[in-house]
């Protein structure tokens, strides 16, 4: 474990495990910007294998429309990256923490859409995690 992530393991495939973060994030008023295939990015660029991670841009406009409101550079720390990936035969989803990230900003409205963030987020994997 670290300070700036919320990693559960799932019982699913990756693909599941995609579409169901995918479903919650929604259900938590997310949604998916873009998604990186971390696995075949690295073997087109770099020639290497590695195994299955994915990494989601997820957005909630209305927290996104109040932290730019109340920190106009804070679009340096949006969106907020989700990552579904496979660790031997174990599939992970992990999300930022936007309380450890937003932390270097020091503004205490900030400080409050993280914490709404972060809640949601958490919320989010833990509903996967759940089902």
């Amino acid at each position: 474990m670290n300070n700036y992530g919320y990693t559960k393991a799932v019982g699913t495939s990756l693909e599941q495990a995609i579409e169901d973060i995918t479903f919650s994030l929604a259900a938590q008023g997310f949604g998916i910007l873009t998604t990186i295939d971390m696995q075949s990015k690295v073997k087109e660029k770099l020639g290497k294998d590695m195994e299955p991670y994915m990494i989601l841009w997820a957005c909630n406009p209305g927290l996104a429309h109040q932290a730019v409101q109340a920190e106009h550079e804070i679009g340096l720390f949006l969106p907020c990256n989700i990552i579904v990936y496979q660790k031997q035969s174990q599939v992970f989803i992990s999300t930022i923490l936007p309380t450890s990230a937003m932390s270097v900003i020091q503004n205490p409205t900030v400080d409050g859409i993280a914490q709404t963030a972060e809640a949601k987020l958490k919320q989010a994997i833990d509903q996967v995690w759940m089902d």
